[in-house]
């Protein structure tokens, strides 16, 4: 009995962090919002936005051999991209590159939990700071947000270099804009959820906050400040992907 606790449950708008809080809320929720603004979920937003559809993958070898046997192009590491192979993780890669109908966007994080919570059955949204006020708006517009049908709101993280969760400042924000564009949903906000909010509430400046974290410099100082620029946007899109039957496209 005490583990259904983890579960947050009698509330219409959760949080929890990674794959793991992922895999909890889904049991219980209606839908599932992603949230990973450096850069997986901002990547999918620009994708989406452009016409693509985006099949999250997890980090691996494997994503090229899948994208092969679906007849859809890979993204490879930011690093690694080159005139005849300019997709990537990177938001700005994206926002130039060619528009092909089918991409297979793997990543450690976003794109791992996202892959995984479409095994749950629920509509999985990818939120950003670009787009948060929209997913709010589509969610609410879709019904969720009741204590019977609740929204978990999952903060991507970062890793470790031992695997473990790394909080990031950047993705608490990020779900923190969703769960303010829920405030006032009819099962209200979980503790977790109404903390995560209280962190944008004391943050005056984002985009300067998301600039100036750990994953933001290291964006920065490794020749990727386009990728960090173009997600602290706020607010500038529409477009709502949602996951449907492996794909994020626009809902």
């Amino acid at each position: 009995m005490a583990a259904a606790v983890f579960a947050q449950p009698g509330s219409g708008a959760r949080f929890d962090w990674g794959l793991t809080g992922a895999a909890e809320l889904g049991r219980v929720c209606g839908a599932l919002v992603v949230v990973d603004v450096l850069s997986f979920t901002t990547a999918v937003e620009v994708a989406v936005s452009r016409g693509m559809r985006v099949h999250p993958f997890p980090w691996g070898e494997q994503a090229a051999e899948y994208a092969s046997r679906i007849g859809a192009t890979v993204a490879v590491g930011r690093r690694q991209t080159n005139p005849e192979q300019p997709w990537s993780l990177s938001p700005a890669a994206l926002s130039t590159a060619p528009v092909v109908a089918d991409l297979v966007l793997p990543s450690p994080n976003g794109s791992a939990i996202s892959a995984a919570a479409s095994a749950t059955g629920v509509p999985v949204v990818a939120a950003c700071l670009r787009n948060a006020r929209a997913v709010g708006r589509w969610l609410r517009r879709q019904g969720y947000g009741s204590s019977a049908a609740p929204v978990g709101v999952i903060a991507a993280g970062e890793r470790w270099p031992d695997g473990s969760l790394r909080p990031g400042v950047e993705d608490q924000l990020g779900a923190a804009s969703v769960l303010d564009a829920l405030s006032g949903v009819p099962g209200g906000l979980s503790v977790e959820a109404a903390m995560a909010l209280a962190a944008l509430a004391s943050t005056p400046d984002v985009p300067a906050a998301v600039r100036g974290c750990v994953s933001g410099r290291e964006l920065t100082e490794g020749g990727f400040a386009g990728d960090v620029e173009i997600a602290v946007q706020i607010d500038v899109s529409d477009v709502v992907p949602v996951l449907y039957q492996g794909v994020f496209s626009a809902g």
